[in-house]
C-alpha cells in the first residue's frame, strides 16, 4: 500500500500542478497579478516568495490553487484594486485565464497519451469471438470483422464499442464493419442479460497491434477522446440517477483504485506498471479537466458562466452577488468532499 500511496501522490501532484500552472502562465502572460501559487491543502511545509508571487507546498496532497489578485470580488470591492487585478482585466483575458487550468489537463493528458500509445499495444475494435446466441452473429457479423462505426460514431479502439454498447440501453444499433477490405452495414438488436442487468452485442473484441511513428499523435487523440466520452457519459448516468453513491470516489477511493491496479499489473514487471499508471493518469487528467468545466459555483466552469454573462449583457454581474454564489458553492463543495471521503472509508472498511 505504501508504494500505491506514493504513486497516487505523484499522479495527483502532476494533475494539480499542471492544472494550476495553466491558470498561472496565462494570468502572468496577461498581466494579472498572482498572489500565491500552491500545491496541496492544509499547513504549509515549504514556501518561497519570488517577485510578487508566494510559491508554497502544503501538507495534504489533495488540491492546490493559483490565487489571483482580486479573485475575491466582495473583499476587493471593499479594499479597492488596481489595473493588474483579476477583476480589472478585460473579460476575454479572464475567460482565457479560467479556461487555461482545465485546458492544461487536456494538454498533459494528450502528451502522456502519445507516450502511452508509442510504447504499448493498441486494442483495435476487431471481433475475436462470439457468445452463444450472439446478437451480432444474428445480424451477420463474424470473428475477424473490424468495426468502423456504431450508430454513426466512428470507433478506433475496442473500448469505444463497449462504451457505446453500454449506453445503447437495448435500442437497435447501426453497425458499419469491414471484412476482407469490404465495408458492410447491419442493424443489430442487443440482447438483455438478466445476470448482468444490461444489454450485450454478444461479441468479444481484441486484436492488439503496434502504433508506430507519427501515427501515435493521431491515436493519442483517440485515447484522450475515449476518456473524454467516458467521463461525460458517466456524468450523464449520475444525473439520471443510474449510478449510486458507491460509484463516486474521492482521494481515498483513488488510492484504493491505484493500489488495486498496481497489485494487478505488478507481476508483469516495472514497464507494465509504468504504462498502466500512465493510462490511469490520462484518464484522471481528462476527468479533472471536464469536472472543472462543469457550470457549478466555485469551479472554473461556474466562474466562466459569470464571465460569459458579462460578455452577453455588456456589464459584469454585481461583485457581491457573484461572491455570494461562489461562497455557497464552496460550502456545498466542501460538504460533498467530506461526504465522499467518509463514503470511501465506509466502502473499503466493510
Amino acid at each position: 500500500m505504501a508504494v500505491s500511496i506514493l504513486i497516487f501522490f505523484i499522479i495527483f501532484g502532476v494533475l494539480v500542478t499542471s492544472h494550476e500552472f495553466g491558470h498561472f502562465i496565462i494570468a502572468k502572460s496577461g498581466g494579472i497579478r498572482v498572489n500565491e501559487f500552491f500545491v496541496g491543502m492544509g499547513p504549509t511545509i515549504w514556501k518561497k516568495q519570488k517577485g510578487e508571487t508566494l510559491y508554497s507546498i502544503k501538507l495534504l496532497p489533495i488540491g492546490g490553487a493559483c490565487v489571483f489578485d482580486g479573485m475575491d470580488p466582495v473583499a476587493e470591492e471593499k479594499e479597492g484594486y488596481d489595473e493588474r487585478s483579476f477583476l480589472n482585466a478585460p473579460v476575454w483575458r479572464r475567460i482565457a485565464t479560467l479556461f487555461a487550468g482545465p485546458f492544461a489537463n487536456f494538454i498533459i493528458a494528450y502528451i502522456l497519451a502519445v507516450v502511452l500509445v508509442s510504447f504499448s499495444a493498441w486494442d483495435f475494435p476487431v471481433i475475436s469471438q462470439m457468445t452463444e446466441e450472439s446478437a451480432a452473429a444474428e445480424a451477420g457479423m463474424q470473428p475477424g470483422d473490424k468495426i468502423i462505426s456504431v450508430d454513426g460514431e466512428k470507433v478506433y479502439m475496442a473500448g469505444e464499442v463497449i462504451l457505446i454498447s453500454q449506453f445503447a440501453e437495448g435500442s437497435p444499433m447501426d453497425i458499419v464493419f469491414e471484412r476482407d477490405g469490404v465495408r458492410h452495414e447491419v442493424t443489430l438488436l442487443p440482447k438483455y442479460s438478466e445476470e448482468a442487468g444490461r444489454y450485450y452485442m454478444g461479441i468479444y473484441l481484441g486484436q492488439y497491434g503496434k502504433i508506430e511513428g507519427p501515427a501515435a499523435l493521431k491515436y493519442a487523440w483517440y485515447e484522450v477522446r475515449y476518456y473524454f466520452k467516458t467521463t461525460y457519459r458517466s456524468l450523464a448516468l449520475l444525473v439520471k440517477g443510474k449510478l449510486s453513491k458507491d460509484d463516486v470516489s474521492g482521494p481515498v477511493g483513488m488510492v484504493k483504485m491505484v493500489d488495486d491496479t498496481y497489485e494487478e499489473v505488478k507481476p508483469y514487471g516495472i514497464s507494465a506498471v509504468i504504462l498502466t499508471m500512465l493510462s490511469l493518469t490520462v484518464l484522471l487528467s481528462v476527468n479533472l479537466g471536464v469536472m472543472n468545466l462543469l457550470p457549478l459555483p466555485a469551479l472554473d466552469g461556474g466562474r466562466l458562466v459569470f464571465q460569459f454573462i458579462e460578455v452577453i449583457v455588456g456589464k459584469p454581474v454585481p461583485a457581491e452577488k457573484e461572491g455570494f454564489v461562489h461562497m455557497i458553492g464552496m460550502i456545498l463543495l466542501m460538504g460533498l468532499m467530506v461526504f465522499v471521503l467518509f463514503n470511501d472509508i465506509s466502502k473499503f472498511t466493510r
